[in-house]
């Protein structure tokens, strides 16, 4: 008489190492965008403070004359292809907004965009210092924003406190 005692074999089968895998894509396939967007969010948000060597020379032409600078010569800042950095290429003044425009080593998302800084003030009260509005953000409700709008970047890129409320989501 023959008997056959089944085998335990310990381990996983090519099937089950298959199905993992193909999860495992999956779940990697969802992160790449969303990992994607927070590498250009990241880059924006660190170029920001580029935009103080043009914020502080406005403000203090606010607040001494109450006039908002037309031009980069006008607070004495070079032209706009000199204020830069690694993924600036240029700072412009236009109407007292501020227009970062994105190049050199910036992510190929934002490379050639622009986003503008706009002040905001008071128009009844020109003591009141100016308050920045970032990219496609409204005022608070007594103030006025002055410049235009040049903000070409896709809002999923813009840092939450450059989106317009109904895209901070």
């Amino acid at each position: 008489m023959i008997t056959y005692s089944a085998k335990k074999y310990m381990g996983f089968t090519l099937i089950e190492i298959l199905v993992a895998l193909a999860i495992l894509a999956i779940l990697l396939l969802m992160a790449i965008p969303s990992a994607s967007d927070s590498v250009v969010r990241k880059q924006i948000e660190e170029a920001l403070p580029l935009a103080n060597v043009a914020k502080t020379p406005i403000n203090g032409l606010w607040a001494t004359a109450q006039e908002l600078a037309p031009d980069n010569a006008a607070v004495g800042l070079p032209v706009p292809e000199k204020i830069v950095n690694d993924r600036i290429q240029s700072v412009s003044i236009e109407n007292g907004a501020i227009h970062i425009t994105f190049g050199y080593r910036a992510h190929s998302a934002i490379k050639d965009k622009t986003l503008s800084l706009r002040p905001a003030i008071v128009e009844d009260a020109k003591i009141v210092p100016i308050t920045w509005v970032c990219g496609n953000t409204k005022a608070p409700d007594p103030m006025t924003i002055k410049g235009n709008n040049k903000t070409d970047i896709p809002p999923r890129y813009l840092p939450f406190a450059c989106r317009a409320p109904a895209d901070n989501k």
